[in-house]
């Protein structure tokens, strides 16, 4: 998949996984994991993006006498994964594009189809 693209979609995967309740990062995995697989290696790097970006804060509290981050989604957060549902049937779109595949190329085999016929028929 383009690195673009996918950063993109992960970036919204992760906004979705705090939409309802704040969490930290192991929890964001296993949250995301029946629909999207994502290491921690990628998630952290995404968190301080998306902090950076002020679409989610942070905010480190004591754990069984460890730091734990929670992530919270801020309004931009929130406004984001709306805009990206609004782009989603633009994106539907462009893919039913792609895999439907070429229009002259059916309308090229069925002119095939008709002169193939049409010799024949002249055989007769």
């Amino acid at each position: 998949m383009d690195i673009q693209l996918k950063r993109g979609l992960l970036d919204v995967c992760v906004l979705a996984a705090i939409k309802n309740e704040a969490s930290y990062g192991y929890q964001i995995i296993k949250d995301m994991k029946p629909f999207v697989e994502i290491s921690e290696s990628t998630l952290y790097p995404i968190l301080r993006r998306l902090e950076t970006a002020k679409l989610l804060t942070v905010q480190t509290t004591e754990h069984n006498g460890r730091l734990r981050k929670y992530y919270h989604i801020t309004p931009l957060g929130l406004n984001r994964i709306e805009a990206f549902k609004a782009e989603w049937n633009e994106i539907l779109s462009i893919y039913q594009f792609i895999v439907r595949g070429n229009k002259h190329e059916s309308s090229y085999q069925k002119s095939s189809c008709h002169s193939s016929t049409d010799s024949q028929s002249s055989y007769n």
